[in-house]
């Protein structure tokens, strides 16, 4: 698994502990916060490619003990992150904001170039 041979053993130790006391019937919950900084971590401290950050955050989608804040919407960001060069955060943000009914998210982000419901403002 790459997140165990990258990430610093006593990091992934005490995550592994706290996730293990949890009792069959605890949930943790994980929002959409979290996520973000979770992915930016992975990228920028860690290095992970970006294949391995998609699949990091699909099992952490996939654990019984973990509840996801808006777990649809963060679905859908992460397969438009997985599918543009736009980073996670403002994938959720463009998810998040159709959510709420907004028909589009206005952004000066370039990645952000052909991703369904964001306009892009140039100068």
């Amino acid at each position: 698994m790459y997140a165990a041979s990258t990430i610093p053993h006593s990091v992934a130790e005490r995550a592994t502990r706290y996730i293990e006391k949890a009792s069959a019937d605890d949930r943790l919950l994980i929002n959409g916060i979290v996520l973000c900084e979770l992915v930016r971590v992975l990228e920028s401290a860690y290095g992970f490619p970006k294949e391995a950050i998609v699949d990091v955050v699909e099992k952490i989608f996939t654990t019984i003990q973990f509840e996801i804040e808006d777990k649809s919407t963060a679905w859908l960001a992460l397969n438009d992150f997985k599918r543009h060069r736009a980073d996670f955060a403002d994938c959720l943000t463009g998810r998040k904001n159709s959510a709420f009914g907004c028909s589009e998210t206005m952004s000066f982000d370039k990645r952000l170039k052909g991703l369904d419901g964001f306009k892009l403002i140039y100068t």
